[in-house]
C-alpha cells in the first residue's frame, strides 16, 4: 500500500523531518513516487486524489495472516490491512450488512465520526480490536484518517519527502525513496488526523514526544513517537459521552 498527501492535507509533525532534505525526492511531482510502486507492483491499481495527493494498492503476493482490502463509499477511500477480531460487534454498532468488511468498518467508524460524534476518535480506534493498519481519505472534508493496531502488527512507515508531504507504506524502501532519512516506522498504538495531528489511542491524555532515530553511520534517520508519562495535555473539559455528545469536531 502506498499513499502520499499533500502537506496541505496531511501535515507530518514536528521530528520526522531531519533538517536538510537532500536525500528525499518530491514525491508527488510528476507522479514520481506512485510510478515507482507501480514499477516495482506491476499491476497495481492507482487512485489519483487531484490536489490532495494519491493513493495505491495492489493484491499480489499478499501475506495470509494481513491480507489487503480497499474500499470506497461516498468519495471516502480506504486501504485497509490485516484482520479485525471484533467483525460482528462493530457491524452491529454501526448498522452494517453481514456483507461488509473491514474496509467498510473503518469508512462507516469515520463517516459516524465526522457526522454525529458519537464517540471520541480514539476510543473509535481503541474499539477496532485486531492486528491491522489502515489509511482513509474523505475527499468531502478533505481530512484524513490513519491508524496502527496497540501492537504495530503489520509493518507500517511513514516519512516526508522534500516538499513536507507525507508519505505511508507498508514498504520502508518505498518509504526511503521517497523520503529519505526523514522515515520512520509509523507508531504503534496511535492514529493520525488532519485535524489532530498525530495522537495516542491507547493514551489519549498523554503527549507525544519525538525520540530521534540513528542509523548504523550515526546519522539521524527521522524519529520514533513515544507516549510522554510525564505530560499529560491541558484539559479542555472533557465532553460527557452519551447520546448528547458530539465529537465530530474532533476527528
Amino acid at each position: 500500500m502506498l499513499a502520499v498527501f499533500d502537506k496541505s492535507v496531511a501535515k507530518s509533525p514536528n521530528g520526522l523531518s531531519v533538517g536538510e532534505q537532500s536525500q528525499a525526492a518530491s514525491a508527488l511531482k510528476n507522479g514520481f513516487l506512485a510510478n515507482h510502486f507501480a514499477s516495482v507492483h506491476p499491476g497495481s491499481v492507482t487512485i489519483n486524489l487531484g490536489s490532495s495527493g494519491v493513493m495505491a494498492y495492489t493484491r499480489e503476493k499478499q501475506n495470509p495472516l494481513f491480507p489487503k482490502l480497499f474500499a470506497v463509499l461516498d468519495e471516502i477511500f480506504c486501504i485497509f490491512q490485516g484482520h479485525i477480531e471484533n467483525v460482528a460487534v462493530l457491524k452491529q454498532q454501526y448498522g452494517l450488512n453481514k456483507t461488509a468488511d473491514e474496509g467498510i468498518i473503518v469508512i462507516e467508524a469515520f463517516r459516524t465520526l465526522r457526522d454525529r460524534g458519537p464517540y471520541p476518535p480514539d476510543q473509535v480506534v481503541r474499539d477496532i480490536k485486531g492486528k491491522f493498519v489502515f489509511i482513509l481519505y474523505d475527499s468531502s472534508s478533505k481530512s484524513t484518517f490513519i491508524a496502527s493496531d496497540a501492537d504495530g502488527s503489520v509493518p507500517f512507515f511513514w516519512g516526508t519527502d522534500a516538499d513536507g508531504h507525507m508519505v505511508l507504506a507498508d514498504d520502508e524502501e518505498i518509504v526511503k525513496k521517497g523520503c529519505g532519512k526523514s522515515s520512520a516506522p509509523f507508531p504503534k498504538g496511535c492514529f493520525f488526523t488532519s485535524s489532530g495531528g498525530l495522537r495516542s489511542f491507547e493514551y489519549p491524555q498523554n503527549e507525544l514526544k519525538a525520540v530521534p532515530r540513528m542509523d548504523g553511520s550515526g546519522q539521524a534517520c527521522g524519529a520514533i513517537f513515544c507516549v510522554d508519562t510525564e505530560t499529560k495535555k491541558e484539559s479542555t473539559g472533557m465532553k460527557k459521552v452519551d447520546s448528547a455528545a458530539n465529537w465530530s469536531a474532533d476527528y
